[in-house]
């Protein structure tokens, strides 16, 4: 299972990699393998200022849909558009491709709720 060293981690398997006061949003490699193969993605919430734990898009694979929740508070400032076309990449390169989402972090402090990667390990492997 990969799972960056240089991540954050929600127990809804959403990573998250801050920039400063920005950060890309996205699942994780556990989270994709579980879905299977992704078709579709939806994220109507740019420009919205959402708090931790809210939905911010929905992403469906052949066999279900899920709700993508907000590993913590802020704006959606950017979309991966590229999904749109390729929501494959989300399977392919969950890490790298295919970010779902980059936000304006709202209260940086919320990220020390998130899992540490050991900690998201445990998790996932029970």
């Amino acid at each position: 299972m990969n799972i960056p060293d240089n991540l954050l981690y929600s127990d809804d398997h959403e990573w998250i990699r801050v920039e400063g006061d920005e950060a890309f949003i996205g699942i994780t490699d556990f989270a994709q393998k579980e879905l299977g193969d992704i078709v579709y993605i939806e994220v109507e919430t740019l420009d919205e200022t959402l708090e931790k734990g809210e939905v911010f898009g929905t992403i469906e694979a052949v066999k279900t849909v899920s709700d993508m929740m907000m590993p913590t508070g802020g704006t959606v400032v950017e979309v991966n558009e590229d999904l749109t076309d390729e929501p494959e990449d989300v399977n392919k390169d969950p890490y790298g491709k295919g970010w779902l989402i980059k936000i304006k972090i709202e209260d940086a402090s919320e990220l020390d709720s998130l899992l540490s990667p050991a900690a998201y390990k445990a998790i996932i492997e029970g």
